[in-house]
């Protein structure tokens, strides 16, 4: 097996899946390393903003997901207790892909990983990382098989971080747990069939502790996700002991969000109810290491706007556009120099891209979560429901990864490969 590469990339999600694609695309050796089995469920409200459907078509799955995914996603709501305010979603300047869609992690998450193996990427999956550690010339980074327990050391000059929000490096565990406490915002998940929820309706939810959404996704299942305060969720417990922490979550819901109770009418939960957390909003990016960061590992907005798969796979494009416009060809103390003029330039462009929506995000989020807040959201939208629409551009969902990025540039300094290639041909960018 081979233990030398160009780059390892820790966690196939979006992230690191599109990363593998572009590097291995573009002649490097990637290293793929995926901890869990696939096809998996995951906790994520699943809706691929229109901006990404471009950069899918590059990756090589763009027909598939069109071919899977639910409805195009052409109107928004926010719901509160017994009251729903309606507006359109704005449309993407790309004719082609105008309209948002929504698929299952289960789904997204396999196409991708599978285009990343076609690509020419060695993916160990699943293999956990035991350990990381190295300089910008040289990581050694210890995985470890599931099934057999066989320990492996690889190397390369490049480290990249696509974890998830809640499965950090064995180093940075310790401090997670400790750091937990009652204002932490919990995860759940459920998938529902024959759910009333009207094709291409985005619905968010305000509720007293927390804020969630519903949407039709692939396999015409309903999915209804929401992050709840753990103190809220430690007080719906004790008021039903003995119930399980998603049945919980559920009827509070139903009870709080008359639109929810509405949709899962007749409705049947498909498999459990899935949770994670706790999640940290912010960002991750930080100038004293040696890795770079893409995806939740990065920085993680507010899900309340449903911005997560689109920062994931436009970070890593981000990302990759700025390795391999500057790549150096040899020369171990280039390689340092090289990565952290890169970490500061892709950091600097990782916050002009995704500052705003984490702004926005946050501050939906607050007012949600809050039941005056919540109210005067609800008074406002009545009054001027445009703000809907006027959100969804403010958190994103039109903008594309050359806003601001110089992405195609960057581009057309890497070999004529098709990702490459299909990229600058949806993101001209500007030229050198």
């Amino acid at each position: 097996m081979q233990t030398r590469f160009d780059a390892l990339i820790v966690g196939a999600g979006p992230a690191g899946s599109s990363a593998a694609i572009l590097l291995a695309t573009a002649g490097w050796s990637v290293a793929l390393i995926e901890k869990q089995a696939f096809p998996r469920r995951k906790v994520c409200g699943e809706c691929v903003a229109a901006s990404n459907l471009p950069l899918l078509d590059a990756l090589g799955i763009g027909g598939e997901v069109a071919d899977q995914a639910g409805p195009e996603l052409k109107r928004v709501a926010l719901m509160h207790g017994a009251q729903s305010v309606w507006a359109d979603l704005p449309a993407a300047a790309d004719a082609r892909h105008a309209w948002g869609r929504a698929i299952g992690r289960e789904t997204l998450d396999t196409l991708l990983l599978a285009r990343a193996k076609a690509a020419g990427a060695t993916v160990l999956q699943p293999w956990a990382v035991q350990k990381l550690t190295g300089v910008g010339k040289s990581h050694h980074c210890t995985v470890r098989e599931a099934a057999s327990g066989q320990l492996k050391l690889l190397q390369a000059p490049v480290a990249i971080l696509a974890h998830g929000s809640w499965e950090h490096l064995p180093e940075e565990r310790s401090a997670q747990r400790l750091a937990r406490g009652s204002s932490d915002l919990l995860a759940f998940k459920a998938n529902f069939s024959g759910a009333q929820l009207a094709a291409g309706l985005l619905p968010v939810l305000a509720f007293d502790g927390g804020y969630g959404g519903m949407v039709l996704a692939d396999g015409d299942l309903v999915t209804l996700a929401c992050c709840i305060r753990a103190d809220r969720l430690d007080a719906l417990r004790r008021a039903a002991p003995g119930s399980a922490a998603g049945d919980v979550v559920e009827d509070m819901l139903k009870r709080q969000c008359r639109g929810v109770d509405a949709a899962l009418s007749g409705a049947l939960r498909c498999g459990s109810w899935l949770a994670s957390g706790p999640l940290r909003p912010g960002i991750r990016l930080r100038d004293d290491e040696d890795v770079f960061r893409i995806g939740n590992a990065a920085g993680e907005a507010h899900p309340i706007i449903g911005e997560g798969i689109s920062m994931a796979l436009q970070s890593a494009w981000l990302l990759c556009a700025q390795l391999e416009a500057t790549r150096p060809r040899q020369g171990a103390d280039i390689q340092v120099i090289w990565q952290h003029n890169a970490r500061q330039r892709y950091a600097a462009d990782w916050r002009r891209h995704f500052g705003p929506r984490l702004r926005v995000a946050a501050s939906l989020a607050h007012l949600a979560m809050r039941p005056a807040g919540a109210a005067a959201l609800m008074a406002t939208m009545r009054h001027f429901p445009g703000l809907l629409t006027r959100g969804a551009i403010w958190s994103g969902k039109v903008t594309g990864v050359n806003d601001g990025a110089r992405l195609g540039a960057g581009l057309q300094h890497g070999p004529p490969t098709t990702a490459m290639q299909a990229l600058h041909r949806h993101f001209p960018g500007e030229q050198p």
